[in-house]
């Protein structure tokens, strides 16, 4: 029962990232003007990172539980652990950057995150198969 709960959450990660990643960004940046879609990615991003974060970690619990320490457990942790350097690290530098005109390096830190982002879903992927 908790193990068929950790793929079902699982599939919860995967299902708000690629949402949030395939309509959500790219319905903001049409939808709305450059500031006000600014505003709101600021404001949403805290929420999917959180989000996230949050349910991967009670997946990484039940995994500990149920004493399963197979190469899906450490795929999870690694996905929190990303979730979490992403929020409280990465996102504040690349607000950082955007605000004090460095494009350079928020082009940079962006890309990072994007690719952050690509790689868990990739290692969600394998964990559900």
């Amino acid at each position: 029962m908790m193990q068929q709960i950790s793929i079902y959450l699982t599939s919860i990660i995967l299902g708000i990232m690629l949402f949030f990643s395939f309509v959500v960004a790219p319905v903001t940046f049409t939808a709305l003007d450059e500031e006000n879609a600014r505003k709101f990615i600021r404001k949403i991003f805290p929420y999917y990172y959180t989000v996230n974060l949050a349910i991967s970690v009670l997946v990484f619990i039940l995994f500990t539980m149920l004493k399963i320490f197979s190469l899906d457990f450490y795929l999870i942790l690694s996905v929190a652990v990303l979730f979490a350097l992403s929020n409280f690290l990465l996102m504040p530098l690349i607000n950082k950057f955007r605000d004090n005109k460095q494009d350079k390096k928020f082009k940079q830190s962006h890309f990072i995150s994007v690719v952050i982002n690509f790689v868990q879903m990739i290692l969600l992927v394998i964990v559900l198969i």
